[in-house]
């Protein structure tokens, strides 16, 4: 494997394990127009001004387009969701959002079929929104189907063999894996066995996604964390 790959695989693998950190939501509020951003200012000032349902479909219209706002965008959504229960005591803004959610997880594969892009971006808000929106400090039950079903999608033989999709899966099986295996260890399970066969079993795939997928097995195997020597063999540069 050439150094210039190699350095590549790192580059991704990194921002797997780092693209979920807590960081300040400049970049996302940069990506409305001022009238957006304005009325998400508001949102979190008093919510009980704000159109919450245009809010949010704001928010996911955004995130279906843009990948690097999409990352943030479960963040956002929860500090409005506190917001709006702190000083509205009402969660219109959650409850349109998982309705929005709904609708566009019931048309995923047409999605995909659409815009790969499109897609990435969809699983990738979901598993965000998973991630930061707890009731009880528990994930929602009611995403914990979705975002098996998006991570099942992205294990199938024929988006294996696109590395953006594969890049997505990883993403997020390092954000939300651990989690997600508390609430149905059997479904996680299911899910690495479709990834180990298509490790050992499946031909096309290229050496990156090979690589991606040999850790995040390994990943998961070592109790969602990677040990000293995984951690040097994955992160450090590959000799030619």
């Amino acid at each position: 494997m050439r150094s210039g790959q190699s350095h590549a695989i790192r580059k991704r693998m990194k921002q797997a394990r780092g693209s979920f950190g807590v960081r300040g939501m400049d970049s996302a509020w940069t990506a409305f127009d001022v009238v957006t951003q304005t009325m998400l200012q508001k949102a979190f000032d008093d919510p009980k001004t704000v159109d919450l349902e245009k809010l949010s479909n704001a928010i996911v219209d955004q995130s279906l387009k843009d990948l690097s706002f999409c990352k943030d965008a479960g963040r956002m959504c929860y500090a409005v969701v506190q917001a709006e229960a702190q000083k509205a005591a009402t969660s219109v803004f959650r409850r349109n959002l998982l309705t929005r959610l709904q609708q566009e997880f019931t048309a995923r594969e047409q999605t995909r079929n659409r815009s790969v892009r499109e897609w990435v971006c969809l699983v990738t808000f979901i598993c965000s929104i998973f991630d930061y929106i707890k009731v009880n400090n528990a994930p929602l039950v009611a995403l914990v189907d979705p975002v098996y079903d998006c991570l099942y999608r992205l294990a199938q033989p024929d988006a294996l063999i696109n590395e953006e999709e594969v890049d997505c899966l990883v993403v997020q099986l390092h954000r939300v894996g651990e989690q997600l295996e508390q609430t149905n260890s059997q479904r996680m399970n299911q899910l690495f066995y479709l990834l180990r066969d298509g490790f050992l079993l499946q031909e096309d795939l290229s050496s990156m996604t090979r690589l991606l997928l040999l850790e995040i097995l390994e990943f998961r195997a070592s109790g969602w964390t990677l040990t000293d020597t995984a951690h040097k063999y994955y992160y450090s540069e590959v000799a030619d």
